[in-house]
Formats: structure tokens, C-alpha cells, sequence
């Protein structure tokens, strides 16, 4: 089983700002931490299956571990081998950390960092329901990770990078506990280009805070300072109405969602907007030289 400890490394110096956006985040992962994918699993399946999971790997553990917000398969794309030790930033409720832990098998590890200790609970709660004891989970937030330099094989993270609101620094400690040689392999979100005013708001009405995406050259921008190379940002082509699925309150409206769930507020984002053409779901892919 996973292990039971709690580990929370001391927060990093933030501005204002900065606080009052993962104040913002925290609140709404809290939020769905708590009442779950409200519309019942199979949605939050259909969801998970849209952005590259196959419903063999989605039935191998526990329903509960996945809350149909990814963007992406991380664990498809960043060639895990038995043995290593990887880092899933943001594990939420644990979905990509227990199908890590397959691919890394018993002599390997898989670490989980989450801000929010609500999803901390869940993920260590479907550990134990999967019987695995190659996993591990800390309360920490992405900017100081509780590891070691050059300690970890490889970083996956799952449309959790765009919220974070100084990616210079997690960028920057992403490569400090990487091993030389080690490789960061993501699903994120990015811009394509600027979005339309109206969006933007409904975008950030909808988190509670401004959204942190930047664009395919900003992101690539920020890896290069924090030292990566061979960097890779690829367009999946991913059609973001797919959490649509999640939304069990089809008929209401944007400007009425204040005690709607978060599934149903970013669902009336997108039934009010096309986002396609403005944000992409990617892989994004680099390496510690």
C-alpha cells in the first residue's frame, strides 16, 4: 500500500498575487476533491479516453482515481522502465501515479506531489484500494519539492503545469531533482494564440483566479532558462468540448454558476465559447542534459 506519511515541504516565497492564485486553485481542487466527477464515472471515463487513456488502463484501477480532468496521457508518452523512480506533479487522485507504478514494477517508485491535502486523502485511499506499495504521496507544492537534487528518472504531470503561477521556479526545481540524463514528459495546456477578452474572464471567472496558460513559445522560452534541451511541444489535436462530458446541468448558463460545481462552470465555458482554435492540449517533452 502506499506509504501513510505526510511530508510538507515549506512553501516558497510567493507575491500577493501569486498566493491568491494557488489560494484559488486550491479551493476549487478541494471542491472537486470532494464531491468527485459529479455526473458518475462514466463520463469521467469517456473524458479520460478522449485525451489517450485506453479503457483497459482506465478499468485496471480504481474508478475514483480518475476525476476527467486530464488533457492528456503522460504515462503514454514518457517511455517509463522498470525500475525507475518518477515524479507525478499535481496527482490529484492518483490516476497516473498507480499506472506509473505498473510501469515501473516493485523495484521502482512513484512519488506524488499534490497542494491540496483533500487529494492527497483520495489518492492514498485508491493506493490502498489497488494494493500497490511502490507508490508514495506529499502534501507540497510544485515550486519546493520535498526531494533531493538528482534523485528522480522522470517528471509526468497532467494539465497541471498551466495553473502554476511562476513557472520559472517550478520550472527551475522540475530540473534540480531531475538526474542528469532524466526527462520531464507532460500533457499540458497551451495558448495558440491570445484569447478574445470575454473568454479570457469566463476562463478565470470559472477558476476563481486568472488561469495561468502561456503560449507555445513562452513555454518553450521558460524551459530553455531553466537549463532543458531537446524540448518538444507538440499539438495533440485534442478537442477540449470533451469536458463537456462532465457537465449534469446541461441547461444552465454561464452567468448563473456561482453554486454550480466546477465541472459545470467550466462546461458552460465551453458551450458559451469555441476554445479550440485559441488553446491546444500538448505533450510536452525535455531532457536534463
Amino acid at each position: 500500500m502506499g506509504k501513510e506519511e505526510t511530508t510538507q515541504a515549506k512553501p516558497p516565497t510567493c507575491s500577493g498575487s501569486d498566493a491568491e492564485v494557488k489560494e484559488a486553485v486550491k479551493d476549487q481542487f478541494r471542491e472537486m476533491a470532494q464531491i468527485g466527477p459529479s455526473c458518475g464515472q462514466t463520463a469521467a471515463k469517456s473524458v479520460a479516453e478522449s485525451f489517450g487513456y485506453a479503457a483497459e488502463q482506465l478499468d485496471s484501477i480504481p474508478d475514483e482515481a480518475n476525476m476527467g480532468v486530464s488533457c492528456g496521457n503522460p504515462t503514454a508518452m514518457s517511455s517509463l522502465k522498470p525500475g525507475e523512480v518518477v515524479l507525478d506533479l499535481g496527482c490529484g487522485a492518483g490516476l497516473d501515479v498507480l499506472l506509473a507504478a505498473q510501469r515501473v514494477g516493485p523495484s521502482g517508485k512513484v512519488i506524488g506531489i499534490d497542494m491540496t491535502e483533500e487529494m492527497i486523502h483520495r489518492a492514498r485511499d485508491n493506493a490502498q484500494k489497488s494494493n500497490v506499495d511502490n507508490v508514495e504521496f506529499h502534501l507540497a507544492e510544485i515550486e519546493s519539492l520535498p526531494l533531493d537534487d538528482n534523485s528522480v528518472d522522470c517528471v509526468i504531470s497532467n494539465c497541471v503545469l498551466n495553473l502554476v503561477p511562476d513557472k520559472s521556479i517550478a520550472f527551475a526545481e522540475i530540473f534540480r531533482v531531475l538526474r542528469p540524463g532524466g526527462r520531464l514528459a507532460t500533457s499540458d495546456l497551451a495558448l495558440k494564440q491570445e484569447l478574445p477578452a470575454d473568454m479570457a474572464e469566463d476562463i478565470d471567472g470559472c477558476f476563481g483566479t486568472k488561469w495561468g496558460a502561456v503560449s507555445f513559445c513562452q513555454y518553450d522560452a521558460e524551459l530553455k532558462t531553466a537549463g532543458f534541451g531537446e524540448i518538444e511541444i507538440v499539438d495533440t489535436g485534442a478537442d477540449l468540448n470533451a469536458y463537456m462530458a462532465m457537465d449534469t446541468q446541461p441547461s444552465c448558463c454561464a452567468a448563473t454558476l456561482e453554486d454550480a460545481d466546477h465541472y459545470a462552470r467550466f462546461a458552460a465555458v465551453l458551450r458559451k465559447h469555441d476554445v479550440n482554435p485559441y488553446i491546444a492540449s500538448v505533450n510536452v517533452f525535455a531532457i536534463k542534459p
